[in-house]
Parts: structure tokens; C-alpha cells; sequence
């Protein structure tokens, strides 16, 4: 008893001072950002200031809660939930398995070793590659988020829901119809997010994926602030004015960016001189091809199945971004 008090408060503490210590920093270089700015006389110093703070702080909530999620689900959900509950055709295991992402949500890092511990629990690999695909992209946390970032436009966040469900769904089926198993290289070991559980693996949890997905919400809002204030109007116009080069700029900017799933939103609402579609593409394809995604995959799965994975997901996600833009937008 005593100590699971103890664990609980250390739980409270971690929390509270690092959620205290992130947004104090932010708030000190909100201050002395524009005040260098100024002195510095370099008006495009503080627009850039400006942006990334803007970012920043909408983001770090929706970051901490969307951690705090995905930490409890890995340390207290047994991972056989998942097998009991899917059908045992692949058919109709696949969709099943991607709306699971609504309600059991898990942050990017978190969804590889995920779907690595369900195949080698007998899961089909088609399903907890739905799975893998929309449970950083559709949970409760994300939508929020992006009601949030895009005041008074539900249609983007039913856009959202829409085309990253049916991105999930589309590779599963694609998966179970041609993949191989000699492109699936399955990890012999249990990753860190597998063992054990209760409240140290919880805080455990919660440690990794809260500096880790801050880290790349700090630098995603770093590159949206400087690809806002640096590129030049006349170049952006190129882009702005072509709605198919836009969803293919925004579609590649996702891939090189790594914004965790609870912030791409704010960045994404950030980005106002491009088309609705292409945020939303922007938006879709993020959660589930970029370059840490790609790493991860690659030593969960190996390097065959990453390339022909990843290069396959962008391609149906930019198409179904278009295709839900089209119908919504």
C-alpha cells in the first residue's frame, strides 16, 4: 500500500513539474523572444517569435494529455484486449481494428511496438497495421485538438476522422490482399513498452513519450515558424495557387516535419495561406508516414517492409486527403 502511495505521488509530481517547467520555459521565451526581436531591430525575428510561441503553447496541453493517455493505456490495457475483441476474419478484423483507434489512442512511438506485440500474439498482421496507422491519428485527444485549432470548421475535423480512418482501413485490406511475409521481419525481443505494467511502467511510459513528442513539437514548430517567415512570397504563391502542388508540398512538409499527432493541428491551422485540403492532407498523412515513423518501423519490422509500407500509406493518405477535401471541404 505504501508503496503504490509513493509511486502515485512520484506519478503527480513528474507530471505537475514537468507540465510547470515546459510551459515556464515557453512563457520565458515568449517574453524575451520579442524583447531580443526588438533590440535586435529585426521585425522578421519577432514574426517568427511569434508564430513559434503561438504554436507551441496551443500544442503542449494536447501533447501532455494525449502522453498521459497513451502511458495508461500501454501500462494498465493488457495487451490480449485487443486479440479477444477482433474478429477472426482479416476482412473484418481490418476496420474494426482501425475504429479501435477512436477509443484506445496511443502516440506514434507508442503504435510500432504496439502492433509488433499483436502479431506475435496472433492478431493478423493486416489488422494491427490498421491499428498502428489510425490509433495516433483519430483518437479523442487529436480531434479535440483540431476542433480547437480550427475554430467554427467541424468540417475539418470530421475531414480529419474521415480520411485518416480510410487511409487505416485502405492499408489493412492492401496489406492482407498482397503483403508478404518475408517483408515482415517480426522483433524477437519485447520492446519497453511491453514490459510489465501498473505504475512504474506508467511513469515509465509517460517519461519517454512526453520528452520524446516534445522534442519534435518543439522543432516541428520551430520549421513551421521559419517556413512561414522565410520563404518567399512569390515562391509560396507557386504553391498557394496550384491546389495539387499545395496537397504535395503540405504531403511532403508532414514526412520531414515529425509533429506528434496532438500538435500537428495547431501547425497545421498555422499554415493559412495554403488550401483546407492541403492542411488536411498535411494533417493525414503526419500521423502516419514521417521520418521518426519511418525509423521506427524499420528496426520493429525492418527495412523491406518500411519502404514499401511508408511509400504505400503517403500515397493513400495524399489520395484520400484529396478525395474527403473534394466531398467536405
Amino acid at each position: 500500500m505504501a508503496d503504490g502511495l509513493r509511486t502515485a505521488l512520484r506519478i503527480l509530481v513528474h507530471t505537475v513539474l514537468g507540465g510547470a517547467a515546459l510551459i515556464t520555459v515557453v512563457t520565458v521565451v515568449s517574453v524575451l523572444g520579442p524583447m531580443l526581436a526588438i533590440d535586435l531591430y529585426t521585425p522578421p525575428v519577432a514574426a517568427w517569435w511569434t508564430v513559434f510561441t503561438a504554436i507551441t503553447v496551443q500544442g503542449v496541453p494536447f501533447l501532455l494529455l494525449g502522453t498521459v493517455v497513451s502511458a495508461a493505456i500501454g501500462a494498465f490495457v493488457p495487451q490480449r484486449v485487443f486479440q479477444r475483441l477482433l474478429p477472426r476474419r482479416t476482412a473484418l478484423a481490418v476496420p474494426v481494428a482501425g475504429a479501435a483507434g477512436v477509443v484506445l489512442p496511443g502516440c506514434e512511438c507508442a503504435s510500432v511496438p504496439v502492433a509488433g506485440s499483436l502479431m506475435r500474439r496472433g492478431v493478423a498482421p493486416a489488422a494491427a497495421l490498421a491499428f498502428l496507422l489510425s490509433a495516433p491519428a483519430i483518437n479523442p485527444v487529436v480531434l479535440v485538438a483540431t476542433s480547437i485549432a480550427f475554430p467554427g470548421q467541424p468540417e475539418m475535423v470530421l475531414g480529419r476522422l474521415v480520411a485518416s480512418l480510410g487511409t487505416a482501413v485502405v492499408m489493412g485490406w492492401l496489406w492482407a490482399r498482397f503483403g508478404r511475409e518475408e517483408w515482415l521481419r517480426l522483433p524477437k525481443r519485447d520492446t519497453g513498452h511491453e514490459q510489465g505494467g501498473g505504475p512504474r511502467a506508467f511513469v515509465s511510459g509517460l517519461q519517454h513519450d512526453f520528452l520524446h513528442a516534445g522534442g519534435f513539437l518543439v522543432l516541428g514548430a520551430a520549421a513551421a515558424a521559419t517556413f512561414d517567415i522565410v520563404v518567399p512570397s512569390p515562391l509560396l504563391e507557386v504553391f498557394t495557387g496550384s491546389a495539387w502542388l499545395s496537397v504535395l508540398l503540405l504531403a511532403v512538409l508532414a514526412v520531414v516535419l515529425c509533429v506528434c499527432s496532438e500538435a500537428d493541428a495547431f501547425v497545421a491551422a498555422s499554415l493559412s495561406g495554403f488550401s483546407p485540403t492541403a492542411r488536411l492532407a498535411f494533417m493525414v498523412v503526419g500521423p502516419m508516414v514521417d521520418l521518426k515513423l519511418i525509423a521506427l518501423q524499420t528496426g520493429t519490422f525492418g527495412r523491406s517492409f518500411a519502404v514499401r509500407f511508408s511509400s504505400a500509406t503517403w500515397l493513400v493518405a495524399v489520395a484520400s486527403s484529396v478525395l474527403v477535401g473534394w466531398w467536405l471541404l
